[in-house]
């Protein structure tokens, strides 16, 4: 009786053991090596920048090339080239790493305050209140939720009340310009340095009013630049770096001081201001 109950578990066991080899082989889920070596290659920072759900997930896609192989906007260049070689595709060039930078000059004693803030302590409440507590609606707030969420601790808030950028540590993610609720924080690249560094659209005798590093859209910068690259979005000027010469012009001729050279003194362009 013993024997037989163990010849026919043993039996069962071979049978059930057979079953589970078979469906293993046959159910098994292929792994593209090519994803653990692009994962090697990312930095691991986990950031989601990239719109996906962390590196491994940035991986797989590149992998199945659904996404480029320059997404990562950490590791920049260098990895772009180095998971371009990984897939067998051509490293596609860019423009050099990306840096974050504040489009407002609006800091302390230039941008007037119309209440004294007490609420929850993100730019995006205080925006929330009647459109901030700033004369200027359009203005950076100076809360500091992007110093806060930068996950690389690449920025602090300065003594002007603005948040400023560490370039050592700055990677380019993104983070803090999709956190700020008026969209003054931008990426830019050490071969875009010229930029109106005011993003108003208000009536330009408030404005004045409100902020002394106002562009009060004269146009001036429109009609010296040589080379076409500045043009109006209502009063504001906006500079086309792919057309930018960097001649420097704009930033000497502009009476409001707002163009700047976002990668070092503005003398460092070709004309000095």
């Amino acid at each position: 009786m013993i024997v037989n109950s163990l010849l026919i578990l043993g039996g069962m066991g071979l049978v059930f053991g057979l079953a589970l080899a078979v469906a293993a082989k046959l159910l098994a889920v292929e792994h593209d090596p090519k994803v653990d070596m692009i994962l090697g290659v990312l930095p691991g920072a986990n950031c989601g920048a990239c719109g996906y759900p962390g590196c491994s997930g940035l991986a797989k896609a590149i992998s199945e090339e659904k996404a480029p192989c320059g997404a990562c906007l950490v590791g920049g260049s260098r990895v772009a080239a180095k998971i371009a070689e990984i897939m067998g595709v051509a490293a596609v060039a860019g423009d050099g790493p990306k840096f974050s930078r504040l489009m407002c000059a609006g800091g302390k004693g230039i941008a007037k305050d119309l209440a004294e803030y007490k609420g929850i302590d993100t730019c995006a409440a205080a925006n929330a209140v009647s459109g901030g507590f700033k004369a200027c609606s359009y203005g950076c707030l100076g809360i500091g939720t992007c110093v806060r969420e930068c996950p690389f601790d690449a920025m602090y808030m300065g003594e002007d009340g603005l948040p400023k950028i560490d370039d050592s540590k700055c990677t380019g993610c993104g983070k803090c310009v999709s956190v700020c609720p008026r969209h003054l924080l931008a990426l830019r690249s050490a071969g875009e340095p010229v930029n109106v560094v005011c993003c108003s659209k208000a009536p330009i005798p408030k404005d004045k009013q409100d902020c002394q590093a106002v562009c009060i859209g004269c146009q001036i910068c429109v009609k010296n630049c040589p080379a076409g690259a500045i043009s109006m979005d209502g009063t504001v000027a906006v500079i086309d770096n792919s057309k930018c010469t960097k001649c420097g012009i704009c930033v000497q001729k502009c009476p409001a001081k707002c163009i700047h050279n976002l990668f070092g003194p503005d003398s460092d362009l070709k004309v000095e201001a």
